[in-house]
This record gives C-alpha cells, sequence and structure tokens, in this order.
C-alpha cells in the first residue's frame, strides 16, 4: 500500500468514489479502487490522498473494520463526527484529480470546476525550424517502414510540437499545445480543441497535408487506426505515400512510446500488432541544423558572456561561430582562469 500511495502522490490529490462507471454501489473486483489502494473492504466509504494526507471516510457500521484494516499511513474520517469531504476540500483550496466517469452529477455540481482554456495555436516559421513539415513527415515515414510500422500515436506535447511546427501557451513556461498526433504512411492527423486554432494555422497545416481535428477525436481515431480503417474513413489519397512505392509497405504495427503515451489510447489498441519503444523523434527533435545550430543571437551571447564574465569581442564578431563553439571555448577558459 506504501508503494500506491507514492505513486497517487506523484499525481497530487486524487479522490476515489465508492462506485464505477455504471454509478453502482456493488461493483466488481476491477473496480473496487478505495480496497485496492487502502486495504478497507468495506461496501462504503471514499478515499481521499494528498501530498501529506491520506483519508478514507466511512459509516458507523465500519469503523471498527477500517480501524483493523487501515495502515498507519491513513486516517480514519468518520462520517457524523469528522469533516465531509465537501467541507475537507474548500476548507484547504485544493485541486483535486477524480474520474469523472465515477463522480455522480449531483456531486460535481456542488465542486467549482476550472474552465477550459483556449489559448490560440501559433506557426513557428521555417526560417526558424530549418525543416519543413514535409521533410520531417517523410523522415518520420521512412522510419516507420524501416520498423515494418504503419502508423505511430504521438503524445508527447513537445514532439507534436516539433514535428508541426506549432505552438502555444497551454502550460505555463513550456510553449506547447494540448494535443495529440497520429501519422501513418498516408495521413497525418493533428488533434486539438479546433477554437484555438486560426484559419491561417489550418490553413498552414491543411496545405502541408496535415488534418485538424477535434481534441476529443483522438480516441475514436485510435480505434480505427488499430484496424487499419481510419485513412479510409478520412478519405486519404494513398497517392500521398512517398516512401513506399505503388503503396506497397506491408507493415502491421503501430509505434507506441510506451514512456509518453498513456494506457488509455494503448488499450484501444491490440497488443499483439503494437512496437513498443522510444518514439522516433524523441532524439531527432534535439538535433539542431541550419541556421537553428546558432542557438544564441549576438545580443544574447554578449549579454550572457558579458554577465558570466566570459564575453569575447572576436567570438561574436565571426557570424560563423556557432553557439555550440562559443560554449566550448567558454568551458576552456573557465579551466585556465
Amino acid at each position: 500500500m506504501a508503494d500506491t500511495l507514492a505513486s497517487l502522490r506523484s499525481l497530487m490529490a486524487s479522490y476515489s468514489p465508492p462506485l464505477d462507471a455504471l454509478l453502482s454501489e456493488y461493483v466488481s473486483a476491477r473496480d473496487k479502487r478505495r480496497q485496492f489502494v487502502s486495504g478497507f473492504s468495506g461496501s462504503a466509504g471514499l478515499v481521499l490522498i494528498t501530498k501529506h494526507e491520506a483519508m478514507l471516510w466511512t459509516d458507523g457500521r465500519y469503523f471498527l473494520l477500517a480501524m483493523q484494516q487501515l495502515s498507519d499511513q491513513w486516517k480514519l474520517m468518520r462520517i457524523g463526527e469528522d469533516p465531509s469531504p465537501d467541507v475537507w476540500m474548500p476548507d484547504r483550496e485544493a485541486a483535486i484529480g477524480i474520474d469523472p466517469w465515477c463522480v455522480l452529477v449531483d456531486t460535481a455540481q456542488r465542486w467549482e470546476w476550472p474552465p477550459g482554456e483556449t489559448n490560440p495555436v501559433v506557426d513557428h516559421p521555417l526560417e526558424f525550424s530549418c525543416r519543413s513539415f514535409a521533410e520531417k513527415l517523410k523522415d518520420l515515414r521512412v522510419k516507420l517502414a524501416n520498423e515494418k510500422a504503419r502508423g505511430i500515436t504521438i503524445t508527447a506535447l513537445d514532439e507534436v510540437a516539433w514535428l508541426y511546427d506549432i505552438g502555444g501557451s497551454d502550460v505555463s513556461y513550456s510553449p506547447v499545445v494540448h494535443s495529440f498526433a497520429i501519422v501513418t504512411m498516408n495521413s497525418a492527423f493533428l488533434y486539438v480543441d479546433k477554437r484555438k486554432v486560426s484559419s491561417k494555422v489550418s490553413s498552414s497545416l491543411q496545405e502541408n497535408g496535415i488534418e485538424v481535428r477535434e481534441h476529443v477525436a483522438v480516441s475514436s481515431d485510435v480505434v480505427m487506426l488499430a484496424s487499419n480503417q481510419l485513412d479510409q474513413a478520412m478519405r486519404v489519397n494513398s497517392s500521398q505515400n512517398d516512401v513506399c512505392e505503388n503503396d506497397t509497405c506491408d507493415n502491421d504495427l503501430i509505434w507506441v512510446d510506451p514512456a509518453s503515451c498513456c494506457f488509455a489510447l494503448f488499450s484501444k489498441l491490440d497488443a499483439n500488432k503494437v512496437l513498443l519503444q522510444q518514439s522516433p523523434l524523441a532524439l531527432e527533435k534535439a538535433l539542431k541544423a541550419g541556421n537553428d545550430a546558432i542557438a544564441l543571437s549576438i545580443e544574447q551571447m554578449q549579454e550572457i558572456y558579458g554577465a558570466s564574465g566570459y564575453f569575447l569581442e572576436g567570438e561574436v564578431a565571426n557570424k560563423k561561430k556557432t553557439a555550440v563553439a562559443s560554449l566550448e571555448k567558454k568551458s576552456e577558459r573557465r579551466w585556465t582562469d
């Protein structure tokens, strides 16, 4: 139980009600979340786990049972005696994670839900990315073909942003967009809240063969991807395939990065036809090419080196010097000073 608590705490506060997705009082073994995380086997109760506390609420029928089954990591909250969850949460201004399938409407309406944000998606100009959509997609499809895969699900936000040259402000201090991507040998999809996508960005993506779909559509599209019906359903022209001649790729695997793909999407695939391997974009997006290799402008280099005492006028005067070479020089000076 200690390991389970530690895992949940890594996800911040969570709330587990005594119901399953069918909102039944009596649940099957696989839906006994409360018992799994706490060890409490009573039929009534709920748990609330935060970074520093683990509490179980139950009624008078189960006080004795809870005292016997809960470890010393848990605090028994006696219904009718201790503050209820509805009172406890507002007092601490806690942000609670829940499974919306297991929460009743009347319960949810008592809580304040944060409004959805519609921060705009912005495009990343080619002069900064140095590689076009087409080049990156073609390289990706070559890697798919080499691994006998016919498609890939991309769930890491920075990988989606790099592949499609987009950015946003959905996450503080990180220029990414809440999105998913699916790429097959013939098609490419971006799953995002369409309200965030301007006509300019949408046109740019579509001109490069990238179809913009609603964020929630990714779940059903992964199902179609698993059955090899996604391209057909989207009426994709197989002539877009510039990797396999005459569309002769006899591949049947779906590439999934186990370190970034959520289980909700993975579970919709045929596990026997999944390539569990690090995303081919994980390292590629870290490589710089052309102008992108000069990571700092003259002004930025002056500011950085000037502040640290390692600025040399001659280094930045030569525009052929890259940021990497300058940093290496800086490192050498540190050792000799």
